[in-house]
């Protein structure tokens, strides 16, 4: 599919295997998906750009590369994003944070915005949104909206799980913004969840449910 990265590294995906294990402890899964975080982190940034800097080493004074540009920002749809953020914060503990409170109502599975908070310069920023599951697409495309709004220009969406349907109604919103992701499930159920999935995100991660 054009504009989807499924992220098929081997720990990866046995990560996410663990985590869909209906057994696995809410302390198991957190810790996983802070693990498996860090991983996807590092596939979604592979291509930023670089530039070169003049250090020194112990030894000699050479030219060395670093990040080009303003720091990236990582943005959080909550609650369940920040089970993927705190990972992406360990491998770039520099980086910017926006939280984005958007929740699906259970009838009409509509995403309603309840919190937005986000530095003022996105739109010099590279942003990457992160929520665990990819199902209707709703809140990732009211969340993505709103960053749009504020003048972001550079979005990149990274999950765990993406349904089919998710996928074809967020590129049809947003199709100027890659999606990567572990996995890409059969089908989303009439509730609106993942199939085969791994349940709820949140709920296994914080121990709600």
């Amino acid at each position: 599919m054009d504009g989807v990265t499924v992220i098929n590294h081997p720990l990866v995906q046995h990560k996410l295997t663990i985590m869909r294990k209906k057994e696995t402890s809410t302390a198991g899964f957190r810790r996983l998906l802070r693990e498996i975080s860090t991983l996807l982190c590092y596939e979604v940034t592979r291509d930023l750009e670089l530039t070169m800097e003049t250090i020194e080493t112990p030894l000699k004074e050479i030219q060395a590369p670093v990040l080009e540009g303003k720091k990236l920002v990582f943005a959080s749809i909550l609650r369940a994003g920040n089970g993927l953020l705190e990972g992406m914060l360990d491998l770039v503990p520099s980086a910017r944070v926006a939280h984005i409170g958007v929740y699906r109502d259970h009838e009409t599975l509509e995403a309603i915005e309840y919190y937005f908070k986000a530095p003022e310069d996105v739109s010099n920023r590279l942003i990457i949104v992160v929520d665990p599951m990819l199902a209707t697409g709703n809140s990732s495309i009211a969340s993505i909206e709103k960053l749009k709004e504020r003048g972001a220009r550079n979005i990149r969406f990274l999950c765990l799980l993406a349904a089919p349907e998710g996928l074809r109604n967020f590129q049809a919103a947003h199709p100027d913004v890659p999606i990567y992701t572990a996995s890409i499930d059969s089908h989303l159920n009439e509730q609106g969840y993942i199939v085969p999935g791994l349940g709820d995100a949140g709920d296994r991660m914080y121990g709600t449910k």
